[in-house]
């Protein structure tokens, strides 16, 4: 898929002077829900008022949506207030009922973008249309699956398109409900830098403490917008209460955020960045160099190892490392989520290198 300008044009054409925010409920519960928290987030920063209809849940039993009749309250809240509205679609069968109800915008899931098979039967539907189609990243980081989902849309003719990132699921502990992998979204971005980039801060944390952090975080990385779950009674929503904040959080939300320019004119600012840039490769370039030397003290490890008829694997000498090095980052200012990736991404690196030897 060649890079496509057009594909911005939609977000382009609402000529906004703060980020594009899509916000209301995770899931439509009541119609006067709906109701009331679209007034209440009417003449606010918020473009798009988004509601779940349909609620793909991890496990049955759970709630699962209102169904078609949600569609309903969405033109009333179009109606009443001139919000323009969005919700997600899991088939053709959703889309259908989506048009005809002339919602403004769908997003595909992040269950649904795991399908090729899925995506094009919802690209086939949708064949043509000028509706706004986001495809929310893949449950798993997997970038070409990401960007599969985006070019079967505009193989159908659908030219209105964006992404959203919500995050990646892990099986590691971490403060993050999805953690971000913010590189996979940056290098999206770079081979695509006019397709819009959204994010959605409530799934990726999962508490809504955590959201004004992770939206500040994000627009310092030039995303376009923010998807963010707002009920007027979060605690006792009945879907992902955690995540969710009120349409007065999110006001203040979108006033403490730090829009940044994406560059500056001012005397100065481009050499000082330049030579802070060049550090930062001298450093970079450092850090591979004393990689590559620690793989060649792996590889005499593993010669030693295969000698000595030892296992790749020492447990307590890799827990005694991990420690030490937690310590050591905290000392340095790195959270011990970073530490713990990096030195697992070593030792592996290093567990391959000796299981070559030993195998050779």
């Amino acid at each position: 898929m060649e890079n496509k300008k057009e594909m911005r044009t939609w977000l382009d054409a609402l000529n906004l002077d703060h980020p594009l925010v899509v916000a209301g409920p995770c899931s439509a519960e009541t119609e006067e829900q709906v109701l009331r928290i679209a007034h209440e987030l009417k003449d606010t920063d918020v473009n798009y008022f988004r509601a779940g209809i349909w609620k793909p849940r991890t496990r049955p039993g759970n709630f699962e949506g209102v169904g078609a009749l949600g569609l309903k309250w969405l033109q009333k809240v179009k109606a009443e207030t001139g919000m323009k509205t969005a919700t997600e679609v899991a088939n053709a069968a959703h889309v259908k009922l989506a048009l005809e109800h002339d919602i403004d915008l769908l997003w595909i899931g992040a269950r649904s973008t795991v399908s090729p098979f899925i995506v094009q039967e919802i690209a086939d539907a949708l064949e043509g249309t000028d509706k706004v189609v986001l495809v929310k990243n893949p449950v798993n980081p997997d970038l070409a699956l990401w960007l599969g989902g985006i070019e079967r849309l505009y193989t159908a003719n659908i030219k209105n398109l964006g992404v959203i990132h919500r995050g990646f699921s892990t099986y590691e502990k971490s403060k993050y409900r999805n953690i971000p992998e913010w590189q996979l979204a940056i290098e999206l971005q770079n081979k695509f830098p006019d397709l819009p980039l959204i994010c959605d801060p409530s799934h990726i944390t999962g508490k809504r403490d955590m959201i004004l952090d992770v939206s500040q975080t994000a627009l310092d990385l030039n995303f376009d917008g923010l998807m963010i779950e707002t009920h007027f009674d979060p605690d006792n929503a009945w879907s992902d209460a955690a995540q969710q904040v009120t349409p007065e959080s999110l006001v203040q939300i979108m006033k403490d955020l730090r829009i940044r320019k994406e560059d500056s004119s001012e005397v100065g600012y481009n050499s000082e960045l330049t030579n802070l840039r060049a550090q930062i490769d001298v450093i970079d370039n450092g850090l591979i160099e004393t990689l590559g030397k620690r793989m060649k003290i792996s590889d005499q490890i593993g010669a030693l190892k295969k000698t000595g008829n030892v296992s790749v694997l020492q447990t307590s000498r890799w827990n005694e490392i991990l420690g030490k090095m937690i310590l050591e980052g905290e000392s340095k200012g790195l959270s011990e989520e970073f530490v713990l990736r990096m030195f697992k991404a070593i030792h592996q690196e290093s567990i391959n290198h000796q299981e070559k030897i030993l195998k050779s």
